[in-house]
């Protein structure tokens, strides 16, 4: 019999780094790439990869993806095992605490065991909502089998300086973990591989078994520890459950051609843009055109995008540009950005290197250079931002350190 596989997205980030684009949503309520939510990505790879039974847990700031998700992630009421449900934090009562909030990701997970129990699920794949990637679950479940591992985690080579901010691993050359260092001020590099670490992805799947022993373990008996990378991995180990690492570069994805490298960790808004930034390149490291792995999202009965205008000095006119239905180009010239449904740009104005979120219109002259600008905003004609920096903070915008302007939600002039 086909094994029962239930995905559960871990999607209750504050995303502090991101603020202010997380000033009113969480971490993967964040839109990215003109149509999507940062957690469509994790969605897409399970619905991809034959994982219809979905559990999303929220917790902070969850209002924005709530919407997102009950307006368009739905399969419909005919099939009970397809389905993708939100499950907000409940206050479950805790023995000798009283009712307490998700208190970190294993937590999340153990406080909603029951959910486990009543699919019957035989493995539970466990994943983060608020990176951009492709990966082909089904592949990593049968090399979890294959290995009889009781716990399989994702697994990515970085540069050693960057590692401290995730999980290390050391594997032997079955891959399978002999150590695991959560977040370590000084991160081991991979044997032979001078400068690059083994780091966690943040993607585990279980053996139901092992996942409902180590919660129990670490959170039943009182334990103080409530993460999967700093607390309930080393208890695995320590334990001597079969924990494997699995290479995320050997991931198979339909339609593309070549290793599968590509994962981001959109935690800052420095590599937010750049993220971004790279749909709009000839030939993008992350393909969304993919017909073989589609990438799907809320629908919106939106218009078509347009362009108005063709006269000397006033044209209508996109250039490496990625635009949503609605937009209009009225007039203006937009070039290497990212704009979301019903943009619109006036008569004159320029917009360069910069993401537009919804319903954001761009006056007449106005000049837009290396921008994030939330939703809702209006800027004024002949406004220049991302020219002059200290301009920009001095209107209370937050510069990166790269020099990219944030505009925050809603901002008025």
């Amino acid at each position: 019999m086909k094994p029962r596989v239930l995905g559960m997205i871990l999607a209750g980030g504050q995303g502090s780094r991101l603020a202010p684009l997380t000033q009113k949503r969480s971490k993967p309520a964040v839109p990215f790439g003109s149509k999507y939510r940062i957690i469509d990505f994790a969605i897409n790879n399970f619905i991809n990869s034959g994982v219809f039974s979905i559990y999303v847990l929220t917790q902070y700031k969850a209002q924005s993806l709530t919407e997102h998700i009950q307006r368009g992630w739905r399969f419909g009421t005919f099939l009970s095992d397809y389905f993708i449900t939100l499950v907000p934090a409940q206050m479950y009562r805790i023995e000798e605490l009283g009712p307490v909030w998700y208190r970190g990701t294993a937590d999340a997970v153990y406080q909603n065991m029951h959910l486990i129990d009543n699919y019957e699920a035989d493995y539970v794949a466990i994943f983060s909502g608020d990176h951009i990637y492709k990966m082909n679950v089904e592949h990593m479940l049968q090399k979890h089998i294959e290995t009889r591992a009781d716990v399989t985690i994702a697994a990515y080579p970085m540069p050693q300086e960057q590692a401290h901010q995730f999980g290390v691993m050391h594997v032997d050359a079955n891959w399978r973990v002999t150590d695991f260092l959560e977040k370590p001020k000084d991160p081991p590099s991979i044997p032979g591989q001078p400068g690059t670490s083994l780091t966690s992805m943040g993607n585990y799947i279980f053996s139901r078994r092992a996942l409902e022993e180590l919660l129990e373990t670490n959170m039943g008996a009182g334990e103080s520890g409530f993460d999967f990378g700093g607390d309930v991995i080393p208890r695995a180990l320590s334990d001597g459950y079969n924990v494997m690492a699995y290479d995320f570069h050997r991931n198979p994805i339909p339609g593309q051609v070549g290793p599968n490298t590509y994962w981001r960790d959109v935690g800052t808004l420095d590599a937010y843009y750049e993220a971004n930034m790279d749909l709009v390149s000839i030939n993008p490291e992350f393909d969304i055109y993919n017909p073989e792995w589609t990438l799907r999202t809320s629908s919106e009965f939106s218009p078509p995008a347009k362009f108005v205008h063709e006269s000397d000095g006033r044209k209508g006119q996109a250039f490496n540009t990625i635009m949503a239905g609605g937009a209009i180009i009225s007039g203006g010239t937009v070039r290497d950005s990212i704009l979301a449904r019903n943009v619109r740009t006036h008569s004159y104005s320029l917009v360069e290197s910069s993401v537009l979120f919804e319903d954001v219109e761009v006056g007449r002259h106005a000049h837009l250079r290396r921008c994030i600008v939330d939703k809702n905003v209006v800027i004024p004609p002949g406004t220049k931002i991302g020219l002059n920096l200290e301009e920009d903070r001095a209107r209370g915008f937050t510069v990166t350190d790269n020099g990219v302007v944030v505009v925050p939600k809603g901002y008025t002039f």
